[in-house]
């Protein structure tokens, strides 16, 4: 693999990892309850969207495999802790797949993406392969910031 896009699969995939581990220890009543904040989500949901991201960022845009996103389900996602877990290592598998076979010559051509893996509420504009991967790494940070938070709420208690 370029050493360029390992480097992207190695952060991606512990990104991704993190997301898992943050979440570890949670009762599954724990994981799918928000905290009691206005607009706040669960750290399922959080997580869901996450990996929903990453896939359709990594693997739709960036790689051009053929899928389909449902954001607005990321939103409304519940389940257990060992699903989560399972879907991560899954998704992680796939990154590292994928990227694998990624020619590091394509990661400058530049494409539109479609609006089901860009998201809602934003116009999609044209990127690089390379951006979207870096984007990938941006989104995760942020949310795996809310995961943190969401779980110190959810466990002192505080819930909607």
């Amino acid at each position: 693999m370029d050493a360029e896009i390992e480097t992207y699969s190695t952060y991606i995939r512990k990104q991704v990892a993190d997301v898992r581990d943050a979440l570890k220890g949670l009762s599954d009543e724990q994981l799918n309850r928000a905290p009691g904040v206005e607009g706040s989500n669960s750290a399922y949901v959080i997580a869901t969207h996450i990996l929903g991201n990453a896939r359709a960022w990594v693997l739709g845009i960036a790689c051009g495999q053929p899928l389909r996103r449902d954001r607005p389900a990321e939103f409304s996602s519940q389940g257990t802790y060992e699903e989560l877990r399972c879907a991560a290592c899954a998704l992680s598998d796939e990154i590292d797949e994928a990227l694998a076979a990624l020619d590091p010559s394509r990661l400058d051509e530049r494409l539109v993406p479609s609006q089901e893996l860009w998201g809602e509420g934003f116009e999609p504009t044209k990127i690089s392969r390379r951006e979207a991967l870096a984007h990938v790494l941006e989104h995760a940070s942020m949310h795996l910031g809310q995961i943190h938070i969401t779980r110190d709420l959810v466990v002192a208690g505080g819930s909607r």
